[in-house]
């Protein structure tokens, strides 16, 4: 099987396995469980079809843009083998575990869909062969790292814990992206690949010690270190699967991996050495002291990562390869031993009630295989030698030694180093001392009992593998160990022994010295650590980060409430301002700079009967910009003349798409702006008096409008009247039919040579959709407003009417012939529609001209039956629609990938119909199919979104006794020009 393959199919299954999981029922875990346990699987038989290729690497390149050199690059060698392995393996048995461990009134499809998705993210991190491409995948972590934390929304502390992650990592995922671009312009490439073997480069560079700050902001915020560990503690509000995986295997790790992957780059200089070894000194020390006072089980295990992950980024610190070979071994073994026990912690929570050890004793009469396990777990965390976190911890105290002759730290790196593993012995011990043995416990939700057997399993998985490790570490890990070794440091790699016993050195009486140091600690200060009435360490609790963050976001409140007083009104004349006169002085600037337009005095003669055309479009666009003050309906009609003005010119001058899409859009825009007309507020007399200062306000705008008008007007003019040489029009023209087989260059353009630009503006378009519908679905007119027209009173007693007479009697009440005839051209506009898309290719038409026009056919459905008789007979899902256009759009250009070309790469030939003949085909007509669905969705749900206010009940206005004078004013008469749909009597 090609390498290539698989590689894709370790992104692509999570991927697909994430969708269909939140297709399934809400209540159909066992489902769920099985395509996510498929999935993973599946995922762990393509790294073990890698193996043995992943250690001279395996890349993958997929055309994208290949014009402007962006690919999508995936790459697998040693290191990124190891890291998937981790993500995919742990993965694994974390589904199993969360099938057990989630509770059956939980949605537990949509917590298999968060965690797949999640996976294919962490898998896209460390496959990543671009670095734009990684911070894509890195932002993608955080965003279902918070969908994950916060899976229990109703809970308060974990939308705290999520929105305080979230905040946390995104903001270091934008520093980040900085670094990496400054990183790439240092390469001079964004390659993966092309940067690693620029490293020499790139430490001599003026912008080393810049990028290197804002690539360490993004990668401490992701792996909690000080001073961004604040968040890490309050994310074990999530489930204990997430917990589980986020924090030792995958989300954590991804700074880690990150400062590996770049070590070779970035490392052997001396900004490195104090700000990764002193961030990773100081979160060791923070993290291991703030533990060893924890109550709660998961507040403890939380803590400790803290502490480990402080130890191994103060291992990538010290600019030593054999260092680097540490950091990479403790980072698989605190994957497995943490693993384990946050699924201890999670059953003992499960099955007791509880996870405060206040409570907890004497578990392991009841639980002795749970008891048994977390114990070889915690003093794998302890490093008790035969377990592997003995081994890198080993290899952590002899680094330090070997750094104690460097004058910055002298004895003190040792010293401290064993300091916090006095205290990794401490916590560890009391988590075994204060669970498992004692009195049993007497105040537990639930009688102790040992959970069902599988949710054992995958706690004696990862224990089995700290204990092979720690005995056998040669024949386990040693080999994966060594290719990722390879990966990072090429030549440079060390020789190191991964051997149990290497007689009596400096390294082992450290060990020593810790784990007796650490049992007697606990001697002596067992009982007045857990009296400890707040669970808070000591001197610590007084300088708490959490307390900073949200002091900051406070005071960022604070400051965007500020700028909103300051800079926003409530009319929207002053916005507009701004954006016409910013791109209007800009304009002027790069004009004036540049040497001014070129226009030709070379123009044809203008045809009387055109330039009269122009002039009544004029008086229309003047008309409309007065009438806005005193009349809108009359200015919406004038309005809609100047856009019909523009449809003949367009037709005046050959472009009949652009004619047909001017005159579609001009009824869509013109509809949806009546419905909405009659929601605007109501213009009160004293508010149309005229004053000096709305006089002045009015010259100013009118001023600014002729202005940028007559700018606009002279670009236009400068573009039209250019030499042909100039233009890229010739372009188009030349490759339209060669090279995408179709004849209508403006379909052509928009669906194949910028077909990428399409599916963002399509993108957009349901998401603005989707806004208006999301603003629109909560508001309630009040009632005194203005009155209730007729046919809503008609469309309000449709549901009684119905209910005990005939329908067609009750219809024939309102609009009888317009509305049949309307009913009887539905299918007619639909027929047109698609003989506007079919044709679109060759002829002018296309999928957003017949898009438009099918939702005509659904406009007059509601403007002629009113809409709950519309919705009563015809099925509309526009949100469905709007989904399936951006997925058959999306998948139109991906299937591209699969014959090796570039996103939305099309393909066309000629193929013999029976009975048609021979007919042109082209892959684009799929796409231009997903631009059809998508405009008809989102037109549809924007109009769905307006005319649900008439069927709606108004709002009720609370009467209040202690009414100012402004409050006691009379309710305004409804507006005059307010569109009525009330025939006069």
């Amino acid at each position: 099987m090609p390498t290539s393959f698989l590689l894709l199919a370790l992104i692509s299954l999570p991927i697909g396995g994430a969708l269909l999981a939140s297709w399934l029922p809400t209540y159909a875990r066992n489902a769920a469980a099985t395509l996510a346990a498929t999935v993973t699987l599946a995922c762990l038989l393509c790294l073990a079809m890698l193996q043995g290729v992943s250690a001279e690497g395996v890349r993958a390149d997929i055309p994208w843009l290949p014009s402007i050199g962006i690919n999508l690059v995936f790459r697998l060698d040693g290191l990124s083998w190891l890291f998937a392995l981790m993500i995919t393996g742990i993965g694994a048995l974390v589904v199993l575990y969360a099938r057990y461990y989630m509770s059956a009134e939980d949605p537990v499809p949509r917590f298999y869909s968060f965690l797949l998705a999640f996976m294919a993210a962490m898998l896209g991190v460390v496959m990543s062969g671009n670095l734009i491409q990684l911070v894509i995948f890195w932002e993608i972590t955080s965003l279902f790292s918070f969908l994950l934390i916060a899976y229990w929304h109703q809970s308060a502390n974990a939308r705290e814990g999520a929105r305080m992650a979230l905040t946390t990592t995104a903001a270091g995922g934008l520093c980040l992206l900085v670094g990496m671009l400054l990183l790439g312009k240092m390469a001079g490439s964004f390659d993966l690949d092309v940067v690693l073997s620029a490293g020499e480069r790139i430490r001599a560079h003026d912008l080393y010690l810049p990028a290197l700050i804002l690539i360490l902001i993004g990668a401490f915020t992701k792996s909690a270190q000080f001073p961004f560990h604040f968040w890490l503690p309050h994310a074990m509000a999530a489930p204990t699967p997430v917990s589980a995986y986020l924090h030792s295997a995958t989300l954590v790790k991804a700074g880690i991996f990150l400062l590996i992957l770049l070590w070779p780059v970035l490392s052997g200089t001396d900004a490195w050495y104090v700000l990764v070894g002193s961030a990773g000194m100081a979160t060791l020390l923070i993290g291991a002291f703030a533990a060893i006072y924890q109550h709660d089980l998961k507040g403890l295990l939380a803590y400790s990562t803290l502490s480990h992950l402080g130890l191994i980024m103060l291992l990538l610190g010290l600019n030593s390869p054999l260092a680097a070979v540490a950091a990479i071994f403790h980072t698989v073994n605190h994957a497995t031993f943490k693993a384990s026990l946050f699924m201890a912690a999670g059953i003992i929570d499960h099955e007791t009630g509880t996870r405060d050890m206040r409570k907890l004793s004497g578990l392991i009469r009841y639980m002795p295989l749970t008891a048994s396990l977390a114990m070889v777990a915690a003093a794998a965390m302890a490093g008790v030698p035969l377990l592997n976190g003995f081994l890198s911890k080993e290899m952590f105290l002899a680094e330090t030694i070997a750094q104690s002759s460097s004058p910055q730290f002298s004895y003190a790196l040792p010293a401290l180093a064993t300091l916090a593993s006095a205290f990794s012995v401490l916590y560890s011990l009391r988590f075994i001392h204060k669970t498992f043995f004692g009195p049993p416990p007497v105040d537990c939700p639930h009688t102790p009992k040992e959970p069902p057997r599988w949710m054992i399993f995958p706690i004696a998985v990862l224990v089995l593998i700290c204990l092979v490790i720690g005995i056998i570490p040669g024949l386990t890990i040693a080999p994966l160990l060594n290719a990722a070794v390879v990966a990072v440091l090429g030549d440079n790699t060390p020789y190191y022994s991964l051997r149990i016993w290497h007689g009596f050195n400096p390294a082992l009486a450290l060990s020593v010295i810790a784990l007796v140091s650490g049992i007697l600690l606990y001697v002596c200060f067992r009982n007045r650590i857990n009296a400890n009435p707040r669970g808070a360490p000591p001197f610590l609790h007084r300088f708490q980060a959490r307390r900073l963050f949200d002091s900051l976001m406070a005071r960022l409140v604070m400051l965007a409430r500020f700028m909103e007083r300051r800079f926003s009104t409530r009319s929207l004349q002053p916005q507009l301002r701004l954006l016409v006169l910013v791109p209007l002085i800009i304009g002027l600037i790069i004009v004036a700079t540049s040497g001014g337009l070129s226009i030709s005095t070379n123009v044809q003669a203008v045809d009387p009967f055109f330039a009269l055309l122009w002039l009544v479009g004029g008086v229309c666009a003047v008309g409309a910009a007065y009438q806005a003050k005193y009349h809108r309906f009359v200015a919406l009609i004038l309005m809609g003349g100047a856009g019909i003005v523009c449809c003949l010119t367009f037709v005046w001058l050959s472009a009949p798409d652009l004619a047909i899409t001017q005159l579609l859009v001009e009824i869509v825009t013109t509809v949806l702006l009546l419905l909405g007309l009659r929601w605007l507020p109501v213009r009160r007399e004293d508010l149309r008096k005229e004053t000096r200062r709305s006089k002045i306000r009015r010259g100013l705008d009118l001023s600014v409008a002729v202005i940028a008008g007559l700018a606009v007007a002279a670009l236009t003019f400068a573009v039209m009247t250019r030499p042909a040489a100039n233009s890229i029009s010739s372009f188009f023209l030349e490759r339209a039919y060669s090279e995408a087989g179709g004849r209508n260059v403006v379909n052509v353009l928009l669906v194949d040579f910028r077909a990428f630009d399409t599916l963002g503006e399509i993108t957009v378009l349901g998401v603005v959709a989707l806004t208006i519908f999301a603003i629109l679905r909560r508001f309630r007119p009040a009632q005194e407003a203005m009155a209730t027209p007729r046919q809503q009173r008609w469309q309000n007693s449709f549901d009684s009417d119905h209910a005990t007479r005939d329908v067609g009697q009750t219809l024939r009440e309102y609009l009888m012939v317009p509305r049949v005839v309307i009913q009887w051209l539905f299918p007619i506009i639909i027929v047109f529609a698609l003989y506007l898309f079919l044709r679109g290719h060759d002829m002018p038409g296309g999928g957003f001209i017949a898009g438009l026009a099918m939702s005509i056919a659904f406009i007059l459905q509601y403007m002629a039956s009113g809409t709950r008789w519309t919705e009563a007979h015809l099925r509309v899902l526009p949100v469905t629609w709007i989904g399936l256009g951006l997925l058959i759009a999306t998948g139109a250009g991906v299937g591209s990938w699969l014959f090796g070309y570039p996103l939305l790469t099309s393909y066309f030939q000629y193929t013999d119909i029976p009975f048609l003949g021979t007919v042109p085909l082209a892959t684009a007509m799929l796409f231009d199919l997903g631009v059809f669905v998508l405009v008809v969705g989102a037109t549809i749900l924007m109009l769905v979104a307006l005319a649900h206010q008439s069927i709606r009940k108004p709002r009720v206005v609370e009467t209040d006794t202690d009414t100012t004078e402004e409050d006691a004013l009379p309710a305004p008469e409804p507006e005059a020009e307010t569109l009525q749909t009330e025939r006069p009597d």
